[in-house]
């Protein structure tokens, strides 16, 4: 862990003790802290808007009622992923995975981390993980677009390391294969997933 992640797990664990005791607006700035970042990983498990905005409202109700009982045994940013993941299977199990309008993108809605970002690339690499299984995008999404450890995506996800490291193999041989026929070779961002 980073300077950075250090200070920002820090203030994360103090808006969590003041949450234990009933302050509203420690939970209202974890939730602007961490919405964006839930937005864009929930949106490799469903398209559906919809489902993401229930999904984090959900995860935030569990954090609001056991912030008392956070243990510290990882990181917060880790702990509040993993019950993101857990409302979004669970979500998805109650509504299905629907397909909705490419109008209702909710990469669109919830715009990407780095407004900068080509437009175009996006759309590719979206093409790309379209391909992949949701648990594949989202180990992805926590690697590449999060920057998390295998060991915390496997505290997240609840599973084995092996099991992590080995989606992420698959994801990115498949990913290898597909995306330059998606858009001809690009071989320095593959050669990235290498």
């Amino acid at each position: 862990m980073n300077d950075t992640d250090a200070l920002g797990d820090a203030t994360d664990r103090v808006l969590l003790q003041r949450m234990a005791t009933g302050d509203r607006d420690a939970l209202a700035v974890l939730y602007r802290n961490y919405h964006g970042r839930l937005c864009r990983f929930l949106s490799r498990l469903t398209r559906r808007p919809d489902i993401i905005e229930e999904v984090i409202n959900d995860c935030f109700w569990i954090v609001w009622q056991k912030a008392e009982g956070f243990r510290g045994d990882s990181q917060v940013s880790t702990w509040i992923m993993g019950i993101a993941y857990r409302c979004g299977l669970k979500a998805l199990r109650q509504h299905g995975s629907d397909p909705v309008d490419d109008s209702e993108m909710a990469e669109d809605r919830f715009p990407a981390d780095h407004p900068d970002e080509d437009r175009e690339l996006r759309d590719w690499l979206g093409k790309g993980l379209e391909r992949l299984t949701a648990d594949q995008r989202v180990v992805i999404e926590l690697v590449y677009g999060v920057g998390y450890k295998l060991e915390d995506i496997a505290t997240i996800m609840d599973c084995p390391v092996g099991t992590i490291k080995a989606r992420l193999f698959h994801a990115r041989v498949k990913l290898r294969n597909v995306l330059p026929a998606l858009a001809g070779s690009v071989p320095t961002l593959t050669e990235k997933l290498s």
